[in-house]
Parts: structure tokens; C-alpha cells; sequence
């Protein structure tokens, strides 16, 4: 579908179903001529505002876009733009953007469930394949991705997110959603651990959380996901085999060959025989 925007001098008076002279924002859709603007605010004169307001919204956000690629705030709006003229797929790719840029923003992680809810309703079990191709957001943009020197201060500090007051029973709540995440991955169910160590992270945000739950998402095929976990972990034990070796396993399936091998060598430097560090080196040389 065609936008053609443009800015009149007018607004509408519902009462007397006449222009006034406010100032409005008309949204033309595939150049219709005034007389049926007329007839839109008439009839749907609240839709209209509301359609016309996200328009605008994703006009704007597209530049500030094109100003600061995988800007957070212009994405989520974007997102919120297109979730309100239930352009679903669109809506989805645009919060699973803002989660890659940091995948702490609980607004991004609420849009992917709404959109996923919706899109499986609107496209049955095939939703996935009918999405545009989500971007890959580079390292540099990526704002939670840094990894402290081992010798930093405060390396081992928990992020500004965690939650306060109570830390002891907020602690043991999150160990007992990790466990119960632990038991559902020995059953096979990697969907639902992902749930119980998403819940566990937003209680305690632990390394060992992190890297389980981007297991799950490697044995999801969800690669970018996987990716971001294990950068978290790392985050909180800069020297994490696990982390290390789960974001060199997506990596390798993403095909960022060359992240992955220095994924695999720092991981050698603290473990030099580790078999499967070893084999999959192997395997990403031949590639």
C-alpha cells in the first residue's frame, strides 16, 4: 500500500461536519482526492486520527533510523506504530531488532510475545516463514555486548537492572525457576525452560542462567538469541567455557566464522584441552 502524507491548514469539526481552521495532519491513502477525505473523517474520523498519528510516527521514526542505525527508542516506536496498524510481521521484526541492540529491554520482550500471539493466530504454525528477514545488528551497535577486563572493578557487580529489596528470597525464587528450567531441559522440553530461566533472570541475573537458557535456544535454532546470552555471561565471568563455547556454536551457525574462532581460541587459553573446543576449532578452519 502507497502513503502519501501531506499537511493542510484545516481541521474538522465533527458537529458541524465542516473543515475549521486548525491544523491537521491528512494521510491520503493511494493519492484519494480531498471529497474523500471528507467522507473518511466523517464517518471514522477517530480511526482516521489514530491511522494517520502512526503513519506519521513510522515516518518520523524511519528517519531518526537513518540517522542513528538501531537507535532503541526509534525502534520500539516504530514497533508501536506498526503493532497499531496490525502489521504484525513488521511489528515483530522491529522488536526482535531492539533486542539484539540489548536484549534487557523488557518492552521489546513483551512485543515479540504480543506480535508472536498474534501472528500465530493471523498465519497458523507457518507464521515464521512469512516474516521479513530480520537485520543483523553489528557488534559495535550492540550496547550490551562489551566484555569487562577480568580486572576491572566491579566486573562481578550486578547490572542497574536487578531488581531491590529482598535480595535473599528474590535469590532463592530464581533458583528454583532455574532448577525447574534444568529438569524441563533433561525432558527434552527446551521451549518451557526457556520461560522458567527467563523468569529466574528477571529475579537474579546469574551466569549460569544465562548460559543454560542459551543452550535451549541453540537447541531452538534461535542463533541470535543463543548469542546474546552467552555475551551476558560473559559479561559476569569474562572467562565462562560454557559462554564461550555456546556463543562460538552460534556463531558458527549464523556464519561469523571469524567471531567464532576467537570465541573458541579465548576459550583454549583457559582450557587448552578441551576436546570440544578442539574439534569445533577444527571444524570452523575447514570452513
Amino acid at each position: 500500500m502507497h502513503f502519501h502524507c501531506v499537511f493542510v491548514q484545516h481541521g474538522f469539526n465533527s458537529n458541524t461536519k465542516t473543515i475549521s481552521p486548525r491544523l491537521l495532519l491528512r494521510c491520503n491513502l493511494n493519492h484519494l482526492p480531498v471529497k474523500h477525505c471528507h467522507k473518511q473523517l466523517d464517518y471514522k474520523n477517530r480511526l482516521f486520527f489514530f491511522n494517520t498519528s502512526c503513519i506519521a510516527g513510522l515516518f518520523n521514526k524511519k528517519s531518526a533510523l537513518d540517522l542513528v542505525p538501531f537507535g532503541i527508542k526509534p525502534l520500539l516506536r516504530r514497533a508501536a506504530a506498526y503493532e497499531a496498524l496490525e502489521r504484525y510481521a513488521l511489528a515483530y521484526v522491529d522488536y526482535k531488532t531492539a533486542l539484539q541492540v540489548d536484549c534487557s529491554v523488557q518492552a521489546a520482550h513483551d512485543g515479540v510475545n504480543r506480535m508472536t500471539k498474534a501472528l500465530l493466530e493471523k498465519d497458523g504454525m507457518n507464521w515464521r516463514q512469512k516474516l521479513p528477514p530480520i537485520p543483523t545488528v553489528p557488534i559495535s551497535a550492540q550496547t550490551r555486548w562489551s566484555v569487562p577486563s577480568a580486572a576491572a572493578p566491579g566486573a562481578n557487580t550486578p547490572p542497574a537492572t536487578a531488581p531491590r529489596g529482598q535480595p535473599g528470597e528474590s535469590v532463592r525464587r530464581a533458583r528454583t525457576l532455574k532448577e525447574e528450567g534444568n529438569e524441563l531441559v533433561k525432558k527434552g522440553n527446551h521451549k518451557k525452560a526457556v520461560e522458567k530461566y527467563s523468569e529466574s533472570l528477571k529475579l537474579n541475573q546469574e551466569c549460569a542462567t544465562y548460559t543454560n537458557r542459551a543452550l535451549c535456544y541453540l537447541a531452538l535454532k534461535q542463533y541470535k538469541e543463543a548469542v546474546q546470552d552467552c555475551s551476558e555471561a560473559l559479561k559476569l565471568d569474562p572467562k565462562n567455557v560454557k559462554a564461550l563455547y555456546r556463543r562460538a556454536q552460534a556463531l558458527k551457525e549464523l556464519k561469523d566464522y571469524k567471531s567464532s574462532i576467537a570465541d573458541i581460541k579465548s576459550l583454549l587459553k583457559t582450557e587448552p584441552k578441551n576436546t570440544a573446543a578442539l574439534r569445533l576449532l577444527q571444524e570452523l578452519n575447514r570452513t
